[in-house]
């Protein structure tokens, strides 16, 4: 029995180490034979391994992932340059954006992350498109600040009687320092040396700062016109040197010009341009006006600084029925002048007295470089941000160089822009690439039995839009022969990159010698539709689906359609 396990025990472990080997149960009576040796291993073969995938996919994943990088990379660029109101570079970035997408093999639909890549860039830069042309539309008003002389008038009501010192103190600066305009040393004059010194300083003191920039000019313009230095300082009470000044009657700029006489005095006004806030063509107006005033006048001063305020008419009326020459002994009633025309006189001449010698009434001066700038020529309707981008200076820069400009855009007809010194040579290179830039703004001129509604449906636009642009309240009519100002909506409120050829793609006149009649090529920008291309190039959504081709409204950003010419 043992020998049987024993046996049994050996062939079982022969068997395991073998792996495959036969067993076979021993006979009972049988002796152990010598253990054979083991058989050779098999040979296992291994199953041949499927084939590798090719690395296309992994690549091709791998590029799409690339391509919407570096697609993002331009868009943020893109942004950054957006937030610091550089349009021209932002548009150039999120037109790239744009293209390395539609570059792709396959274009955007031929892989869906690319498609959703696409989509994301063109409603987050449809998006910057919209907050562009809400902020800077070009049609928008520029603001006006209110005018010196009516805070002038307010603060004066009330004025005590001037002080013993004050009195004192003018006589003798008057004997020191003479004027060259007679200046009357009297109750009322004083008052408002002490209304200036006290209850308005502040006031007249940021009118005094901000008089360095202009006073020189001012007087270079008087000395050649004929008139008193010392006038140059009427806009101290006119306007505080505000060009944007505007007063409760509507007069405009640093010297105060009604639009009648403006226009009397060669200063032109439009929808884009009100030259009466040109200093130094409102200066040269002003220096012609105030001339003739004192012409008619007998050269009586007085006379003629209450007509520059009240009209020459009025004047010479409250003369003839108070029977009076002398200023001071009509404007001592009520009856002959209205309240401001009587205490203009005395205004003027008090900050004339402290103009001339401001330390000794407490003042100190800020010095400010006077006006300096170069002057550029501009074909057309440019947004001032474009320009302002060349120039590397801000848009309130230009502003101020220029508050004769109505909007954020200068005129369709050649304009004379100012600009900082040394700015002129970058904004030439600009203009030379700027053909897609320019604008074209419509009018209309208001026909018999028409309303704000039926001007608005007839151009496609919404009547709130045709009020905003032309300055008209919610319960403002419009008169026959009136001009309104069409606020015609640019595709785009970022334009496309400017090229170094000739863009295809401006509202203005084409300067290539194609055809006349032969379409040009437009190529669609996020936020286009058939309906806002057709009306920028003043054509039909029909017109536009026969040239191209097109059967239903759907068009894509980087489309290329045909327009009219």
């Amino acid at each position: 029995m043992t020998a049987f396990r024993t046996g049994v025990l050996v062939v079982s472990l022969t068997a395991l180490l073998s792996g495959c080997a036969t067993v076979r149960p021993p006979s009972p009576i049988a002796t152990p034979s010598p253990t054979p040796p083991p058989p050779p291993l098999p040979i296992v073969t291994a199953p041949t391994p499927a084939p590798m995938p090719t690395s296309e996919p992994i690549l091709k994943l791998d590029r799409i992932s690339e391509t919407i990088a570096r697609a993002e990379a331009e868009f943020h660029a893109g942004r950054v340059e957006f937030d610091r109101q550089h349009l021209v570079a932002a548009r150039e970035h999120f037109d790239r954006a744009i293209d390395i997408l539609l570059k792709e093999p396959g274009g955007t639909h031929a892989d869906a992350r690319l498609q959703t890549a696409f989509d994301g860039l063109v409603e987050r830069i449809t998006a910057l498109d919209v907050l562009a042309l809400r902020d800077a539309d070009g049609i928008t008003e520029a603001k006006s600040a209110p005018a010196a002389i009516d805070e002038v008038l307010n603060a004066a009501v009330g004025t005590p009687a001037p002080k013993a010192t004050t009195a004192e103190t003018v006589a003798d600066d008057l004997a020191r320092l003479p004027r060259d305009v007679p200046i009357v040393q009297n109750a009322k004059v004083l008052s408002y040396v002490e209304l200036f010194q006290g209850r308005l300083r502040e006031f007249f003191q940021a009118g005094l700062d901000r008089s360095q920039r202009y006073v020189p000019m001012i007087q270079s313009v008087f000395k050649s016109e004929g008139v008193p230095l010392d006038l140059a300082y009427i806009p101290l009470v006119e306007s505080a040197f505000k060009n944007n000044a505007l007063s409760r009657v509507s007069a405009r700029g640093m010297w105060q010009f009604m639009l009648p006489t403006a226009k009397e005095h060669g200063l032109d006004q439009d929808w884009f341009v009100d030259e009466r806030a040109d200093p130094e063509k409102a200066t040269r107006a002003a220096a012609q006006y105030l001339k003739t005033l004192n012409g008619m006048f007998d050269g009586d001063w007085e006379f003629a600084l209450a007509s520059y305020n009240g009209g020459p008419g009025r004047l010479a009326r409250a003369a003839r029925l108070s029977k009076k020459s002398d200023f001071w002994d009509i404007a001592a009633t009520s009856r002959y002048l209205p309240r401001e025309t009587r205490e203009y006189v005395p205004m003027i001449m008090a900050a004339i007295i402290i103009a001339k010698n401001p330390e000794l009434y407490g003042f100190r001066v800020t010095s400010a470089a006077p006006l300096a700038y170069e002057t550029i020529s501009i074909p057309g309707a440019l947004d001032l941000k474009f320009i302002a981008e060349w120039a590397n200076v801000t848009v309130e820069e230009l502003q101020d160089l220029n508050p004769e400009l109505r909007r954020t855009t200068t005129p369709m007809a050649t304009h004379l822009l100012k600009v900082p010194v040394g700015t002129a040579a970058p904004i030439e290179i600009g203009l030379a690439k700027a053909d897609a830039l320019f604008r074209t703004f419509r009018f209309h001129t208001v026909k018999k039995g028409e309303t704000v509604a039926i001007v608005a449906r007839k151009y496609g636009v919404s009547s709130a839009a045709l009020r905003d642009a032309n300055g008209l309240s919610d319960k403002a009519r419009i008169s026959v022969r009136q001009t309104l100002a069409i606020p015609a909506s640019s595709t785009s409120a970022l334009p496309a990159a400017p090229s170094s050829k000739p863009s295809t793609t401006v509202a203005k006149a084409a300067t290539t010698k194609a055809p006349a009649g032969a379409p040009r090529v437009y190529r669609v920008r996020s936020g286009d539709t058939l309906f806002s291309i057709a009306r920028q190039f003043s054509t039909t959504v029909a017109q536009l689906k026969q040239m191209n081709g097109l059967a239903g409204d759907g068009i894509r950003v980087g489309d290329q359609l045909k327009v009219p010419r």
